[in-house]
Protein backbone atom coordinates (compact mmCIF):
# COMPACT_ATOMS: atom_id res chain seq x y z
CA UNK A 1 0.00 0.00 0.00
CA UNK A 2 2.88 2.35 0.82
CA UNK A 3 4.51 1.50 -2.52
CA UNK A 4 1.33 2.38 -4.41
CA UNK A 5 1.02 5.68 -2.51
CA UNK A 6 4.65 6.56 -3.24
CA UNK A 7 4.20 5.79 -6.93
CA UNK A 8 1.07 7.89 -7.05
CA UNK A 9 2.81 10.84 -5.42
CA UNK A 10 5.77 10.50 -7.76
CA UNK A 11 3.42 10.54 -10.74
CA UNK A 12 1.68 13.69 -9.52
CA UNK A 13 5.03 15.38 -8.97
CA UNK A 14 6.10 14.48 -12.51
CA UNK A 15 2.93 15.96 -13.94
CA UNK A 16 3.50 19.19 -12.00
CA UNK A 17 7.06 19.41 -13.33
CA UNK A 18 5.97 18.74 -16.92
CA UNK A 19 3.12 21.21 -16.60
CA UNK A 20 5.49 23.84 -15.25
CA UNK A 21 7.86 23.24 -18.15
CA UNK A 22 5.03 23.65 -20.65
CA UNK A 23 3.91 26.86 -18.98
CA UNK A 24 7.42 28.25 -19.14
CA UNK A 25 7.68 27.24 -22.77
CA UNK A 26 4.54 29.20 -23.69
CA UNK A 27 6.14 32.33 -22.28
CA UNK A 28 9.23 31.92 -24.41
CA UNK A 29 9.73 33.13 -27.99
CA UNK A 30 7.11 35.91 -27.80
CA UNK A 31 9.36 38.60 -29.22
CA UNK A 32 8.57 40.10 -32.62
CA UNK A 33 10.24 42.81 -34.64
CA UNK A 34 8.55 46.15 -35.36
CA UNK A 35 7.27 46.71 -38.88
CA UNK A 36 10.07 48.35 -40.88
CA UNK A 37 8.36 49.40 -44.10
CA UNK A 38 4.96 50.68 -45.21
CA UNK A 39 3.66 50.03 -48.72
CA UNK A 40 0.30 51.82 -48.95
CA UNK A 41 -1.18 54.33 -48.90
CA UNK A 42 1.58 56.77 -49.80
CA UNK A 43 2.31 59.51 -47.31
CA UNK A 44 -0.19 62.41 -47.33
CA UNK A 45 -2.56 60.56 -49.67
CA UNK A 46 -5.87 62.43 -50.09
CA UNK A 47 -9.01 60.33 -49.57
CA UNK A 48 -12.52 61.68 -50.12
CA UNK A 49 -14.77 59.61 -47.90
CA UNK A 50 -17.60 59.24 -50.40
CA UNK A 51 -19.54 57.15 -51.09
CA UNK A 52 -19.89 55.51 -47.68
CA UNK A 53 -19.67 52.10 -49.39
CA UNK A 54 -16.08 52.83 -50.48
CA UNK A 55 -12.95 51.57 -48.73
CA UNK A 56 -9.22 52.21 -48.39
CA UNK A 57 -6.33 49.72 -48.17
CA UNK A 58 -3.34 49.91 -45.81
CA UNK A 59 -0.37 47.55 -46.43
CA UNK A 60 3.01 47.03 -44.80
CA UNK A 61 6.02 44.69 -44.70
CA UNK A 62 5.71 41.62 -42.50
CA UNK A 63 7.35 41.64 -39.08
CA UNK A 64 9.50 38.74 -37.91
CA UNK A 65 8.71 36.51 -34.93
CA UNK A 66 11.44 34.99 -32.75
CA UNK A 67 9.89 31.55 -33.17
CA UNK A 68 9.26 32.10 -36.92
CA UNK A 69 5.56 31.80 -36.19
CA UNK A 70 2.61 34.05 -36.92
CA UNK A 71 2.61 37.74 -36.06
CA UNK A 72 -0.51 39.73 -35.22
CA UNK A 73 -1.03 43.33 -36.35
CA UNK A 74 -3.06 46.33 -35.27
CA UNK A 75 -3.29 49.65 -37.08
CA UNK A 76 -3.40 52.73 -34.84
CA UNK A 77 -4.83 56.08 -35.93
CA UNK A 78 -4.16 59.39 -34.21
CA UNK A 79 -4.53 63.11 -34.73
CA UNK A 80 -1.93 64.70 -36.99
CA UNK A 81 -0.18 66.06 -33.88
CA UNK A 82 -0.51 62.82 -31.88
CA UNK A 83 2.27 60.42 -30.85
CA UNK A 84 0.12 57.23 -30.55
CA UNK A 85 0.45 57.20 -26.77
CA UNK A 86 -3.34 57.54 -26.76
CA UNK A 87 -4.47 56.82 -30.33
CA UNK A 88 -7.99 57.88 -31.22
CA UNK A 89 -8.69 54.42 -32.70
CA UNK A 90 -7.05 51.02 -33.20
CA UNK A 91 -8.29 47.99 -35.06
CA UNK A 92 -6.86 44.61 -36.09
CA UNK A 93 -5.66 43.97 -39.62
CA UNK A 94 -7.53 41.73 -42.06
CA UNK A 95 -7.88 38.07 -41.10
CA UNK A 96 -8.54 38.95 -37.45
CA UNK A 97 -5.13 40.54 -37.18
CA UNK A 98 -3.07 37.93 -39.07
CA UNK A 99 -2.57 39.68 -42.42
CA UNK A 100 -0.16 42.53 -43.13
CA UNK A 101 -3.00 44.46 -44.70
CA UNK A 102 -6.04 46.39 -43.48
CA UNK A 103 -9.12 47.07 -45.58
CA UNK A 104 -11.16 49.79 -43.90
CA UNK A 105 -14.50 51.19 -45.03
CA UNK A 106 -15.01 54.89 -45.61
CA UNK A 107 -17.73 54.67 -42.99
CA UNK A 108 -15.18 53.61 -40.36
CA UNK A 109 -12.64 56.19 -41.57
CA UNK A 110 -15.36 58.82 -41.26
CA UNK A 111 -15.89 57.71 -37.67
CA UNK A 112 -12.16 57.90 -36.94
CA UNK A 113 -11.98 61.38 -38.49
CA UNK A 114 -14.87 62.43 -36.27
CA UNK A 115 -13.01 61.16 -33.18
CA UNK A 116 -9.96 63.14 -34.31
CA UNK A 117 -12.03 66.35 -34.37
CA UNK A 118 -12.49 66.70 -38.13
CA UNK A 119 -15.93 68.14 -38.76
CA UNK A 120 -18.38 66.83 -41.41
CA UNK A 121 -17.64 68.16 -44.92
CA UNK A 122 -14.24 69.41 -43.75
CA UNK A 123 -10.75 68.20 -44.65
CA UNK A 124 -8.17 67.14 -42.08
CA UNK A 125 -5.22 64.85 -41.49
CA UNK A 126 -4.89 61.52 -39.69
CA UNK A 127 -1.64 59.83 -38.70
CA UNK A 128 -1.33 56.03 -38.76
CA UNK A 129 1.17 53.36 -37.77
CA UNK A 130 1.26 49.59 -37.21
CA UNK A 131 1.68 47.57 -34.00
CA UNK A 132 3.06 44.01 -34.21
CA UNK A 133 2.93 41.36 -31.49
CA UNK A 134 2.12 37.80 -30.53
CA UNK A 135 -0.56 39.05 -28.18
CA UNK A 136 2.04 40.43 -25.73
CA UNK A 137 5.25 42.43 -26.08
CA UNK A 138 3.66 44.82 -28.55
CA UNK A 139 6.11 46.56 -30.89
CA UNK A 140 5.17 49.92 -32.39
CA UNK A 141 6.73 50.69 -35.73
CA UNK A 142 9.10 53.66 -35.72
CA UNK A 143 7.42 54.71 -38.95
CA UNK A 144 4.18 56.61 -39.38
CA UNK A 145 2.36 58.11 -42.32
CA UNK A 146 -0.37 60.67 -42.79
CA UNK A 147 -3.56 60.58 -44.82
CA UNK A 148 -5.68 63.62 -45.61
CA UNK A 149 -9.39 62.91 -45.55
CA UNK A 150 -12.38 64.91 -46.65
CA UNK A 151 -15.40 63.94 -44.63
CA UNK A 152 -18.78 63.47 -46.20
CA UNK A 153 -21.82 65.40 -45.04
CA UNK A 154 -23.44 63.87 -41.99
CA UNK A 155 -22.23 62.56 -38.68
CA UNK A 156 -20.82 59.06 -38.27
CA UNK A 157 -22.62 58.72 -34.93
CA UNK A 158 -26.22 59.94 -34.66
CA UNK A 159 -27.63 60.47 -31.15
CA UNK A 160 -30.80 58.66 -30.19
CA UNK A 161 -32.13 61.79 -28.50
CA UNK A 162 -31.47 65.53 -28.55
CA UNK A 163 -31.97 68.50 -26.24
CA UNK A 164 -31.26 72.24 -26.47
CA UNK A 165 -29.80 74.02 -23.46
CA UNK A 166 -27.98 77.24 -22.56
CA UNK A 167 -28.67 80.76 -21.37
CA UNK A 168 -30.61 81.57 -24.55
CA UNK A 169 -33.11 78.75 -24.03
CA UNK A 170 -36.31 78.41 -22.03
CA UNK A 171 -34.63 76.00 -19.61
CA UNK A 172 -31.56 78.21 -19.11
CA UNK A 173 -28.20 76.57 -18.58
CA UNK A 174 -29.69 73.94 -16.23
CA UNK A 175 -29.21 70.77 -18.30
CA UNK A 176 -31.98 68.96 -16.43
CA UNK A 177 -34.42 71.59 -17.77
CA UNK A 178 -33.21 71.38 -21.38
CA UNK A 179 -35.86 71.56 -24.11
CA UNK A 180 -36.48 68.18 -25.73
CA UNK A 181 -36.41 68.02 -29.55
CA UNK A 182 -38.77 65.74 -31.45
CA UNK A 183 -37.25 63.16 -33.81
CA UNK A 184 -39.15 63.43 -37.09
CA UNK A 185 -37.08 60.89 -39.06
CA UNK A 186 -33.77 59.07 -38.71
CA UNK A 187 -31.18 61.61 -37.63
CA UNK A 188 -33.55 64.60 -37.96
CA UNK A 189 -34.83 66.51 -34.91
CA UNK A 190 -36.95 69.62 -34.53
CA UNK A 191 -38.27 71.90 -31.83
CA UNK A 192 -40.59 74.89 -31.62
CA UNK A 193 -39.24 77.01 -28.79
CA UNK A 194 -38.24 80.56 -27.91
CA UNK A 195 -34.66 81.87 -27.91
CA UNK A 196 -33.44 85.04 -26.24
CA UNK A 197 -30.09 86.81 -26.15
CA UNK A 198 -27.45 84.41 -24.86
CA UNK A 199 -25.92 81.14 -26.03
CA UNK A 200 -27.15 77.61 -26.66
CA UNK A 201 -25.95 74.20 -27.71
CA UNK A 202 -27.48 70.80 -28.32
CA UNK A 203 -26.91 67.80 -26.05
CA UNK A 204 -27.54 64.11 -26.64
CA UNK A 205 -29.15 63.77 -23.20
CA UNK A 206 -30.14 65.98 -20.26
CA UNK A 207 -28.01 64.26 -17.62
CA UNK A 208 -24.30 63.71 -16.98
CA UNK A 209 -21.76 65.00 -19.49
CA UNK A 210 -23.37 64.46 -22.90
CA UNK A 211 -21.87 64.99 -26.34
CA UNK A 212 -22.54 68.54 -27.50
CA UNK A 213 -23.28 70.13 -30.88
CA UNK A 214 -23.64 73.69 -32.14
CA UNK A 215 -24.73 75.64 -35.23
CA UNK A 216 -22.53 77.82 -37.43
CA UNK A 217 -24.74 79.36 -40.10
CA UNK A 218 -26.39 76.30 -41.64
CA UNK A 219 -23.70 73.86 -40.51
CA UNK A 220 -24.11 71.50 -37.59
CA UNK A 221 -20.83 71.14 -35.71
CA UNK A 222 -19.59 68.90 -32.95
CA UNK A 223 -18.95 70.76 -29.68
CA UNK A 224 -19.04 74.54 -29.27
CA UNK A 225 -22.03 76.82 -28.72
CA UNK A 226 -24.14 79.26 -30.72
CA UNK A 227 -24.66 82.89 -29.77
CA UNK A 228 -28.06 84.58 -30.01
CA UNK A 229 -28.51 88.37 -30.10
CA UNK A 230 -31.54 90.62 -30.17
CA UNK A 231 -35.06 90.22 -28.83
CA UNK A 232 -36.77 86.98 -27.87
CA UNK A 233 -38.22 85.05 -30.81
CA UNK A 234 -40.11 81.81 -31.25
CA UNK A 235 -38.11 79.57 -33.57
CA UNK A 236 -38.63 76.39 -35.50
CA UNK A 237 -35.29 74.62 -35.08
CA UNK A 238 -34.39 71.72 -37.38
CA UNK A 239 -31.22 69.68 -36.82
CA UNK A 240 -30.22 67.08 -39.43
CA UNK A 241 -27.32 64.78 -38.50
CA UNK A 242 -27.49 62.99 -41.84
CA UNK A 243 -26.45 66.14 -43.69
CA UNK A 244 -24.68 67.95 -40.79
CA UNK A 245 -27.04 70.88 -41.27
CA UNK A 246 -29.37 73.00 -39.17
CA UNK A 247 -31.84 75.82 -39.65
CA UNK A 248 -33.71 78.36 -37.55
CA UNK A 249 -37.00 79.71 -38.89
CA UNK A 250 -38.89 82.33 -36.91
CA UNK A 251 -42.52 81.56 -36.10
CA UNK A 252 -44.01 85.04 -36.52
CA UNK A 253 -47.58 84.13 -35.60
CA UNK A 254 -50.02 81.24 -35.21
CA UNK A 255 -53.65 81.93 -36.09
CA UNK A 256 -56.90 80.03 -35.94
CA UNK A 257 -58.20 80.14 -39.50
CA UNK A 258 -62.00 79.80 -39.81
CA UNK A 259 -63.00 78.18 -43.08
CA UNK A 260 -66.41 79.79 -43.70
CA UNK A 261 -65.00 83.31 -43.19
CA UNK A 262 -61.83 82.39 -45.13
CA UNK A 263 -59.68 84.31 -42.65
CA UNK A 264 -57.88 84.17 -39.32
CA UNK A 265 -60.23 84.73 -36.41
CA UNK A 266 -57.50 85.36 -33.84
CA UNK A 267 -53.83 84.69 -33.13
CA UNK A 268 -52.72 82.42 -30.31
CA UNK A 269 -49.92 83.89 -28.16
CA UNK A 270 -46.87 81.74 -27.51
CA UNK A 271 -46.89 80.68 -23.82
CA UNK A 272 -43.66 78.64 -23.62
CA UNK A 273 -43.13 74.91 -23.51
CA UNK A 274 -43.62 74.62 -27.29
CA UNK A 275 -47.24 75.75 -26.88
CA UNK A 276 -49.57 78.54 -28.01
CA UNK A 277 -52.75 79.32 -26.12
CA UNK A 278 -55.70 81.69 -26.04
CA UNK A 279 -58.30 81.71 -23.24
CA UNK A 280 -61.96 82.68 -23.42
CA UNK A 281 -61.94 83.01 -27.20
CA UNK A 282 -65.35 83.90 -28.68
CA UNK A 283 -66.69 81.16 -30.95
CA UNK A 284 -69.58 81.93 -33.32
CA UNK A 285 -70.26 79.50 -36.14
CA UNK A 286 -71.17 80.72 -39.63
CA UNK A 287 -74.77 80.47 -40.72
CA UNK A 288 -75.22 78.64 -44.03
CA UNK A 289 -78.43 77.67 -45.84
CA UNK A 290 -77.87 74.08 -44.74
CA UNK A 291 -76.91 74.89 -41.13
CA UNK A 292 -74.05 76.18 -38.95
CA UNK A 293 -70.49 75.86 -40.31
CA UNK A 294 -67.89 75.00 -37.65
CA UNK A 295 -64.74 74.17 -39.70
CA UNK A 296 -61.30 75.49 -38.77
CA UNK A 297 -57.58 74.84 -39.05
CA UNK A 298 -54.43 76.78 -38.16
CA UNK A 299 -52.11 79.00 -40.16
CA UNK A 300 -48.46 79.49 -39.18
CA UNK A 301 -46.62 82.53 -40.53
CA UNK A 302 -42.87 81.89 -40.81
CA UNK A 303 -39.79 83.99 -41.57
CA UNK A 304 -36.55 82.42 -42.76
CA UNK A 305 -32.96 83.60 -42.27
CA UNK A 306 -33.17 85.86 -45.34
CA UNK A 307 -36.25 87.64 -43.99
CA UNK A 308 -38.66 86.06 -46.49
CA UNK A 309 -42.05 85.15 -45.04
CA UNK A 310 -44.25 82.16 -45.85
CA UNK A 311 -47.35 80.47 -44.50
CA UNK A 312 -48.11 76.87 -43.67
CA UNK A 313 -51.51 75.48 -42.77
CA UNK A 314 -51.94 72.71 -40.22
CA UNK A 315 -55.09 70.68 -40.05
CA UNK A 316 -56.56 67.22 -39.82
CA UNK A 317 -55.31 64.00 -41.38
CA UNK A 318 -58.83 63.62 -42.82
CA UNK A 319 -60.17 65.73 -45.68
CA UNK A 320 -63.56 65.83 -43.90
CA UNK A 321 -64.60 65.25 -40.31
CA UNK A 322 -67.58 64.97 -38.02
CA UNK A 323 -67.87 67.63 -35.29
CA UNK A 324 -65.90 66.97 -32.11
CA UNK A 325 -67.78 65.89 -29.00
CA UNK A 326 -66.95 65.47 -25.33
CA UNK A 327 -65.89 61.88 -26.05
CA UNK A 328 -63.90 62.42 -29.24
CA UNK A 329 -60.55 60.54 -29.25
CA UNK A 330 -57.38 62.56 -28.64
CA UNK A 331 -56.03 61.52 -32.06
CA UNK A 332 -58.80 63.58 -33.72
CA UNK A 333 -56.93 66.75 -32.74
CA UNK A 334 -53.52 65.73 -34.11
CA UNK A 335 -52.16 68.41 -36.46
CA UNK A 336 -50.31 67.80 -39.74
CA UNK A 337 -49.25 70.07 -42.63
CA UNK A 338 -52.16 70.53 -45.09
CA UNK A 339 -52.88 72.58 -48.18
CA UNK A 340 -54.52 76.01 -48.27
CA UNK A 341 -57.89 74.87 -49.62
CA UNK A 342 -60.74 76.70 -47.89
CA UNK A 343 -62.71 73.72 -46.60
CA UNK A 344 -60.58 70.57 -46.83
CA UNK A 345 -58.63 68.99 -43.95
CA UNK A 346 -60.41 71.10 -41.34
CA UNK A 347 -61.35 70.23 -37.79
CA UNK A 348 -64.91 70.86 -36.61
CA UNK A 349 -65.71 72.53 -33.31
CA UNK A 350 -67.79 70.80 -30.69
CA UNK A 351 -71.30 72.25 -31.19
CA UNK A 352 -71.41 73.23 -27.53
CA UNK A 353 -68.89 75.98 -28.35
CA UNK A 354 -71.23 77.87 -30.72
CA UNK A 355 -72.03 81.37 -29.39
CA UNK A 356 -69.84 80.68 -26.40
CA UNK A 357 -66.25 80.75 -25.17
CA UNK A 358 -63.41 78.26 -25.42
CA UNK A 359 -59.80 77.90 -24.36
CA UNK A 360 -57.64 76.71 -27.28
CA UNK A 361 -54.11 75.39 -26.82
CA UNK A 362 -51.64 74.11 -29.42
CA UNK A 363 -49.07 71.68 -27.99
CA UNK A 364 -46.02 70.94 -30.11
CA UNK A 365 -43.78 69.46 -27.44
CA UNK A 366 -41.61 66.44 -28.17
CA UNK A 367 -43.22 64.75 -25.19
CA UNK A 368 -46.67 64.32 -26.78
CA UNK A 369 -47.36 61.45 -29.22
CA UNK A 370 -48.02 63.91 -32.07
CA UNK A 371 -48.39 67.65 -32.57
CA UNK A 372 -51.88 68.40 -31.32
CA UNK A 373 -54.30 70.93 -29.91
CA UNK A 374 -56.94 71.02 -27.19
CA UNK A 375 -60.26 72.89 -27.23
CA UNK A 376 -61.91 73.37 -23.85
CA UNK A 377 -65.49 74.61 -24.15
CA UNK A 378 -66.37 77.03 -21.31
Amino acid sequence: MKKITFCLMAGILALIIVSGCKKDKTLQHTQVSPVKNFFAPVDNKFIKLEPASGSASFEWEQAQAEDNGLVMYEVAFDKATGDFSKPVYTLPSDGNGLYNKLTISFKDLNKIADLAGIQPQETGKLKWTVMSSKGINVQKSSLSRTIEVQRAAGFSEIPADLYITGTATEGGDDLSKAVHLKQTSTGVFEAYTSLKAGAFHFAERNTGTPAAYSIDGIKLLKDGSTTVAGTTKVEKIVVDFTTASASLTEVVSVGLWFAADNKIWFNLPYVGGSSWEIDNASIVFHQESWGRDERYKFMFTLKDATGATSTQYYGSTNSDNSPATATTAASYFYMVPVNSSQYDYCFKFDHRADNGKADIKIIWSADVPAYTHVVTVK
